[in-house]
């Protein structure tokens, strides 16, 4: 007697996590290849996704000048990190939507701040 084992998924997902998960319906047979391949595709989609945003707020908030060694390592546990937060969080939760935000907020901070450095740069020149 073969038993089919099927994993649920949730139909209240977060809209990115919804996206990458089009295709699967309430249900995915782990026996059916061509499920299986949607389910990690969809995972891996969503967990590139995250780890673009996490780079970015990263970069954008928190970054400094490392050398190439460091800002590898830096790097790597990043990737890393996110994968189990990918893992424990990424359907659950709304993970790449708040990255995205951070990444945005982080961004117009380091803009403005970059237009007051040069304007401030700019006074003390004239002076």
């Amino acid at each position: 007697m073969q038993r089919e084992t099927v994993i649920p998924v949730p139909d209240n997902l977060w809209p990115v996590a919804d996206f990458f998960m089009k295709g699967l319906g309430g249900e995915v047979n782990v026996a059916d290849e061509g499920e299986m391949a949607t389910l990690i595709r969809g995972f891996m989609l969503l967990y590139l996704t995250v780890v673009v945003f996490a780079i970015l707020a990263y970069k954008f908030g928190f970054a400094k000048k490392l050398s190439p060694l460091k800002s590898l390592i830096i790097y790597i546990l990043l990737i890393i990190g996110t994968f189990f937060l990918t893992i424990i969080f990424g359907l659950n939760l709304p993970l790449a939507e708040s990255l995205f935000i951070i990444a945005i907020v982080m961004g117009v901070y380091r803009l403005r701040l970059s237009q007051e450095r040069k304007q401030n740069n700019n006074k003390k020149a004239e002076q």
